[in-house]
């Protein structure tokens, strides 16, 4: 049997071992098809990063399809049922590393742009491709120096769909209309290291600080919104001690990281952890890193366009989360962009033996063809 043409689109580019930063030749790929419906391709590389901006038109509005086409370590390749880099059919799923995060997604758009030009050679506004080899990694060189590079040049995306896995149990029966903003501290405390026999004459900052991490980890710091969980603290990582009983430790550190709703801001959590840690009379060093702001698509013509699409397709509206981790979907916000998340069924996404539902890819591709109809036909 003939693969469609989304299959065998998704089975070229998981063949392609892309793991982080790496691009394994899928934008190579990918140029080669939009180039054949007329896009003009920008090849974007910044360090070690592969990153392709690809448009067709001039006028406005700008819809972009955003992806990567990275891919996580397959993990231990003894524990997969097939090799993670060989796609293979196995009752209805495609299985390899990328299959759902997200080469299918990927697969999906290019086929739904091509059949979408084909049917409507002529229409309103742009359309555009931003793909990046560093999703998964550091996120330095990829979508946020694309998106830097756009807004000096004043190109500004009107609306965008992220071909993140955000469905559940169906493809389309969760999008991502936002996502919370993420920020880590890291926090060494400082003491004096002595001998555990002469507390007196140390200073133990484990004690010191676990009084002002209880506090944090306790405190309310907003009660979220209609579209967001309040914001959660959590501690991720606690290091101190020489390895021995019998010595006071000189320093500790902790890193901790907090997801949060637009009821904060960035510069208000730090105001608020240090005032917490002052009260309680540290000596301590504190370094941010910074992952994004939380953004949301609560209206618009984006979100309308891809809840009926969705709905035409599966004959039921999807659910509207912000939950799950960041992406980036934050960098691509920060121009004022409406942004929706839609693509697979989560399910298998950075384990061994990844996987994704044919038909689910069919389907995203109808949907994603769908929403450029009702958002750019004439």
């Amino acid at each position: 049997m003939t693969d469609s043409a989304v299959l065998s689109l998704a089975k070229n580019l998981i063949k392609r071992p892309s793991v982080t930063p790496i691009d394994g030749g899928c934008q190579e790929l990918m140029i080669q098809r939009l180039e054949k419906i007329h896009f003009t391709v920008e090849r974007m590389v910044f360090e070690d990063t592969t990153n392709l901006w690809a448009r067709r038109g001039t006028k406005a509005p700008l819809f972009a399809f955003a992806g990567h086409t990275d891919v996580v370590p397959s993990g231990p390749v003894e524990q997969w049922h097939t090799p993670p880099f060989e796609p293979t059919i196995i009752e209805g799923y495609l299985y390899g590393r990328g299959a759902a995060d997200m080469k299918g997604s990927l697969a999906a758009m290019v086929v739904a742009t091509e059949r979408f030009v084909a049917e409507n050679p002529i229409y309103t506004g742009s359309l555009a491709f931003l793909i990046t080899s560093d999703e998964e990694g550091s996120f330095i060189n990829g979508t946020t120096r694309v998106v830097d590079t756009l807004v000096k040049r004043n190109e500004i995306i009107d609306m965008c769909i992220v071909g993140e896995p955000s469905s559940t149990n169906v493809v389309g029966d969760v999008i991502k209309n936002g996502r919370r903003g993420s920020i880590t501290g890291d926090l060494i405390v400082k003491g004096i290291q002595g001998h555990v026999a002469y507390p007196q004459l140390a200073r133990n900052p484990i004690h010191q600080v676990l009084p002002a991490l209880a506090e944090l980890a306790s405190m309310l710091w907003d009660n979220g919104n209609e579209y967001f969980p309040p914001t959660s603290f959590q501690i991720s990582n606690l290091a101190a001690g020489t390895g021995v009983s019998n010595v006071i430790p000189g320093n500790f550190q902790v890193q901790f990281n907090l997801r949060f709703s637009t009821e904060l801001t960035a510069d208000n959590i730090k105001s608020r952890i240090y005032a917490v840690l002052n009260k309680h009379n540290l000596e301590y060093d504190l370094a941010w890193t910074f992952s994004g702001y939380p953004f949301l698509t609560d209206t618009g013509t984006l979100l309308d366009a891809v809840v009926t699409a969705v709905d035409e397709v599966n004959n039921q509206k999807p659910q509207l989360l912000t939950t799950g981790g960041t992406s980036d979907g934050r960098f691509i916000a920060r121009m004022g962009t409406q942004v929706i998340e839609l693509g697979p069924v989560n399910t298998t996404i950075h384990k061994v033996n990844e996987c994704v539902s044919i038909a689910n890819l069919e389907k995203l591709s109808n949907m994603y063809q769908k929403v450029l109809k009702k958002i750019l036909a004439q």
